[in-house]
């Protein structure tokens, strides 16, 4: 008989712990009051039950996902998983039982309020990957590409193919500042890891002169006739321009120029740095 135990559940915080949680279920037919990983900062008095990752364990468990519930819901919550829904560990295993219990019915059954939860929680985390496949900016430091993000989700699993197939022979880094997690490329050689942070030494001339030409080419496209803040807004979330070019510029440089002249003395200095330095154009 099924238990609603006063418990928790701790475990490691790996996709392979939580898949040894749901296991864990199962055997002491239970389920617990909430599922805590190292990243949750939460009290409680009720009794702790550590959960310890066994590999052989989560392949049981992954394994029975597509076999049951087809194999879209194994890419489902491993997408899940990536989220940043509160109590998402427990939402899971409790999608999962439901599962295991009606099939390959459980992503239809939107009405259910744990189904609908996560799947919300996962078009939330596809958006904020599809957006950030078009706002990242790279800087070239020591010749590799180098960007930083702010994501409320852990998407750079989800951006990894995106731009390992966009800059196949480069060498990237993409640094998720809100996870403390990095994404590293060399020629078809991608790898995700933990890193605290992140020094980028400051810009020389020429990455500058790239920088203002950006700023430039944004300000001169605008049809000013349409000029919309709230369109804009919308298509591009505000909590995104910290790290884009467009908006990061200093003071003396304004955002939405109208003079003419100002642009044609910015284009000219512009060209001339990077004709002074390094890059030559061929052709």
């Amino acid at each position: 008989m099924l238990n609603r135990a006063d418990l928790v559940y701790e475990y490691d915080g790996s996709f392979h712990g939580l898949m040894c949680c749901v296991f864990e279920s199962y055997v002491y037919q239970e389920i617990p009051a909430d599922i805590l990983s190292p990243d949750t900062e939460q009290t409680t008095l009720l009794q702790r039950r550590v959960i310890v990752t066994d590999e052989q364990k989560a392949e049981r468990v992954l394994a029975s996902i597509p076999k049951t519930m087809g194999g879209e819901v194994l890419d489902f919550v491993w997408r899940a998983y990536l989220t940043c829904i509160e109590r998402k560990e427990l939402y899971i295993l409790l999608f999962l039982r439901l599962g295991f219990t009606h099939g390959r019915r459980v992503m239809n059954m939107l009405a259910d309020d744990v189904v609908h939860t996560l799947t919300q929680a996962v078009r939330h985390l596809d958006r904020e990957a599809h957006l950030l496949k078009g706002f990242i900016r790279f800087s070239i430091t020591n010749g590799a590409l180098l960007a930083e993000i702010d994501p409320k989700n852990s998407v750079l699993p989800v951006l990894v193919q995106h731009f390992c197939e966009r800059y196949p022979e480069e060498r990237f880094l993409i640094y998720d500042k809100t996870h403390a997690m990095a994404l590293a490329y060399e020629p078809h050689r991608p790898v995700i890891f933990p890193l605290e942070a992140l020094e980028q030494p400051e810009p020389d001339e020429e990455e500058l002169a790239f920088r203002r030409l950006w700023q430039l080419f944004y300000d001169t496209i605008e049809v000013k006739g349409r000029h919309n803040p709230k369109c804009r807004m919308t298509h591009m979330p505000k909590r995104y321009w910290g790290n884009m070019t467009e908006f990061n510029r200093p003071s003396s440089i304004k955002q939405n120029t109208r003079a003419a002249e100002p642009e044609k003395l910015l284009l000219s200095d512009t060209l001339e740095t990077i004709k002074g330095g390094q890059f030559h154009a061929e052709g």
